[in-house]
């Protein structure tokens, strides 16, 4: 700008003398020729100015300081006394002091392990406190990168708050702070973070306002990811601009990165759509040989705990993992299971591997993981092909093992079992005991009501699915303390709209329709008619009813009636991207059917296609005449 300016004006000054009055003819010779000659070296230097041009003579240039003898031998350095002895034997510059710290902790850990198992008399040497003492006088004339690394080596060493060097250090690096470039701010940050020191603290915060301001000029992944793993520490503003840059140069992250990344966001419970979609888009690009089985563990534990679907990598990683599933351990199977379960994506190919790897391999599972793959098979619904087989393996492991399960864990065993139809009344009794159902009471609200209807679950397994072992008088009062009342909740338009309908199927009688109906064995059905040798709907308030609390009426349907269930599937109700019901919902439906319901299914995506009132109340009607025609079938 200045050099601009400059040459503006020389411009203007050479115009003013063009444009002097006559009288400059009649001045000397010698002042005349002056300034004839003064325009031309306006115009030169005008030029001149504004081109800016320097020429940079080769002796201008930096040059690289000469290795010394103790660089040499710090790079051929094996062990930490190699360290010592070369600075004894070649005493160096305050900068030389701070790597030869770096290099010296690096071997120690490298060689001997952490500081925390070394004796005091390691820090006790002369030789590095020779070495320290240097490195602290001689601070301000260290190198940004080497004082970095100084600091670190400094903290490595779990040196107190107190000593002198590490507040030697820390004062010049804050001094330094705003001259650091990003890589230097990221390292401290990612060294720094866990450490409680006062001193310690103001640098990493300063470091990390750096960044964000700094944040455009990042430029590489590894720092990036480094940064986004420290998440939980950091402003949320900060975290948001890491998160561009991530976007930005998803391209260039190599699986382990892709890794870092999401299990960080995972362990955070920041589910950031945006870059889960890049990342998983850019992971499918990768060859099989970077598709490791740690990998794999880790984006499923990602994956199941944010909720996040990507169908392709998905089907990716079951690629991967079919091969390889003999060589997996009971801990790998287990963790893979369980966050597709959470996912509710159910592979049939993999899950027959999973089950075909505990049938060979049962004695190696512990009671726990036999516990979580029964649990993500009732939740998923899923029955092996060799099911004869697999639970025979189940259930001689659980024979004397199932009685010392904690209260908890019990009740999701047997309610697992229930779903599979494999549960035996020997696991169910003990579960309506009240001095078991008393141990389930010390957990919170949502929890407690959680297992008390699994508990309503379990007895009504026991009673409709094995009534030889169901003894009413004993388990009444039992009943009458699990007694489940559905929460409150809004209604869903699936369910609002059913409901409509029905008003008008039965003519707006009261009589005739129960909706939201709470039942004794723990579920809700969202509507209920009795229907006569036509399909037409009657009043149901006279005929007993042994689902309710209450008992219904007094008198028995009679011939030819049918009592009928509408269960309407919601999304959620399903497997991901399929039409399989999940398992609780499978065990709901049989249980409704062997209390005497026919059940009429109403699943969103043909309710969703009904555009009319009419076209609505001719679906009901045509499920209702094909669920009676097969249970008079049957």
């Amino acid at each position: 700008m200045a050099s601009r300016v400059l040459g503006r004006c020389g411009r203007l000054l050479c115009l003013a003398s063009l444009q002097a009055p006559a009288v400059t003819a009649r001045l000397l010779p010698a002042v005349a020729a002056e300034v004839h000659r003064f325009p031309l070296w306006a115009t030169a230097g005008g030029r001149l100015m504004c081109e800016a041009r320097t020429v940079k003579k080769k002796d201008d240039l930096p040059l690289m300081p000469t290795r010394t003898r103790l660089e040499e031998l710090m790079d051929r350095a094996v062990e930490p006394e190699d360290i010592l002895q070369a600075w004894a034997e070649n005493s160096g510059t305050g900068n030389q002091a701070g790597i030869s710290l770096k290099r010296w902790t690096h071997l120690v850990i490298k060689t001997k392990g952490k500081f925390k198992e070394q004796p005091p008399e390691l820090l006790e040497d002369p030789r590095l406190k020779n070495m320290l003492k240097t490195l602290s006088q001689q601070v301000s004339l260290v190198w940004n990168s080497t004082l970095v690394s100084a600091l670190q080596a400094l903290w490595i060493m779990n040196l107190p708050p107190t000593d002198p060097v590490l507040n030697s250090v820390e004062t010049e690096i804050q001094w330094r702070m705003r001259r650091l470039t990003y890589k230097q701010l990221a390292h401290l940050i990612d060294w720094g973070i866990g450490r409680k020191g006062p001193q310690d603290v103001v640098i990493v915060q300063a470091a990390m306002k750096q960044l964000e301001l700094r944040w455009t000029e990042i430029a590489d992944v590894r720092s990036v990811s480094t940064l986004i793993s420290k998440g939980e520490q950091m402003a949320p503003t900060l975290l948001d601009r890491l998160e561009d840059k991530a976007l930005e140069l998803a391209e260039a992250f190599t699986t382990e990165d892709i890794r870092k990344v999401c299990v960080s966001l995972a362990a955070q419970s920041r589910r950031s759509v945006p870059i889960l979609r890049a990342l998983s888009y850019h992971l499918l690009q990768k060859s099989s040989s970077e598709f490791t089985t740690h990998l794999m563990l880790d984006m499923a534990f990602a994956y199941g705990k944010l909720n996040f679907h990507h169908t392709q990598v998905f089907q990716r990683m079951a690629s991967e993992l079919l091969p390889r599933i003999p060589e997996l351990s009971p801990v790998e199977v287990t963790r893979l299971s369980k966050s597709f379960g959470f996912l509710k994506w159910l592979h049939i190919p993999l899950f027959e591997a999973f089950a075909e790897h505990y049938t060979l391999n049962s004695e190696k599972y512990n009671v726990f993981q036999l516990s979580n793959l029964l649990m993500t098979f009732a939740r998923l619904g899923f029955q092996p092909s060799k099911g004869d087989e697999f639970y025979t393996k189940v259930h001689s492991s659980l024979k004397d093992s199932f009685s010392r399960f904690e209260p908890f864990l019990q009740t999701d065993v047997a309610w697992s079992l229930c779903v599979l139809q494999q549960a035996k009344p020997q696991y169910l009794i003990p579960l309506l005991q009240e001095r078991h159902i008393s141990t389930l009471t010390d957990a919170s609200p949502a929890r407690r009501d959680n297992y008390r209807l699994k508990l309503l679950h379990v007895a009504a397994t026991l009673q409709l699915e094995h009534p030889e072992s169901f003894n009413t008088q004993p388990f009444q009062n039992v009943l009458d303390a699990l007694r489940h009342q559905s929460p409150s909740s809004h209604l869903s338009p699936l369910q609002t709209s059913l409901r409509q309908i029905l008003h008008i199927l039965v003519d707006s009688r009261t009589d005739a329709l129960r909706v939201g109906v709470d039942t004794v064995y723990g579920w809700t059905i969202d509507g209920e008619i009795v229907v006569d040798n036509d399909n037409k709907p009657v009043s149901l308030l006279p005929f007993k009813a042994s689902h309710l609390p209450s008992g219904g009426g007094q008198e028995n349907l009679p011939d030819g009636a049918h009592r009928v269930a509408f269960l309407p599937w919601e999304f959620p109700n399903f497997c991901s991207k399929s039409k399989d019901l999940l398992g609780r919902f499978v065990m709901m439906k049989r249980h409704l059917q062997l209390a005497g319901f026919i059940t009429v299914e109403v699943p969103y995506y043909e309710w969703l296609q009904l555009k009319s009132d009419y076209q609505k109340l001719s679906y009901l009607k045509d499920k209702i005449g094909k669920a009676v025609a097969e249970d008079m079938a049957k």
